[in-house]
């Protein structure tokens, strides 16, 4: 092989091994870690909601608490179908409490990835996880985001991982189902929560008025495919 012909093939094998370096460099992890609940700065990425804005009773808390096997995320409280007497809201319905994250800085692009997963303990209630994104169902320029949610059921007592495919969130508004065909964008996710109402949700779970605790340990992507 001529000189010429040793440097050209030695040029083009360095090529292509860059080539695939830049391929596995550019394909992203098979799980991508959103939040966690170890510190009590995480704490602070999420702020508490409930009927009680609305002049129902319930009351939930967010902490950070050691029960046994280190630091975890506890949301807690108590769901009450009853309303303040003499409250200037007329709701039609009551019982019910989340935790919603605060909006990320811009957006966070998941599209690399088709399920959610979320390691927790609980009470045997069925919760509901919502992901937020950038609103194009609405009307254009009102500030309120869309949102897609699916049920969670969460054993009792026992740490459990529940994953979630993507296709599995619904479209809904003011927590109605969307009737129509139409998909989520994950590229644009302006931030999630987990909420909990006294209707229950999956046959079999515990449902109605009363006290609620789940622990959580994490919320990530995965790519399963």
């Amino acid at each position: 092989m001529s000189r010429f012909r040793s440097l050209w093939q030695a040029s083009l094998d360095a090529t292509k091994k860059a080539l695939t370096w830049n391929v596995e460099d550019l394909m992203p992890p098979t799980e991508r870690l959103i939040f966690n609940f170890n510190s009590r700065e995480e704490v602070k990425k999420w702020h508490l909601y409930s009927d009680s804005e609305y002049g129902g009773l319930s009351s939930a808390s967010l902490e950070i608490m050691d029960e046994g096997n280190g630091l975890k995320g506890v949301f807690s409280g108590n769901l009450s179908l009853d309303v303040a007497e003499g409250s200037r809201w007329n709701i039609s319905r009551s019982g019910f409490c989340g935790m919603r994250s605060k909006k990320f800085d811009g957006f966070i692009d998941l599209d690399a990835y088709d399920t959610i997963a979320l390691k927790l303990k609980g009470d045997g209630r069925s919760y509901i996880s919502t992901i937020y994104t950038e609103n194009w169902v609405n009307s254009p320029g009102q500030m309120e985001d869309n949102s897609w949610q699916a049920f969670v059921f969460v054993p009792k007592d026992n740490w459990y991982i529940a994953k979630i495919p993507l296709a599995r969130y619904l479209p809904t508004w003011r927590g109605n189902v969307i009737d129509a065909s139409m998909e989520m964008n994950p590229s644009r996710i302006l931030g999630m929560s987990l909420s909990v109402n006294a209707g229950g949700g999956i046959p079999g779970a515990r449902s109605g008025p009363g006290d609620f605790k789940v622990e959580l340990d994490w919320i990530k992507a995965f790519r399963t495919h």
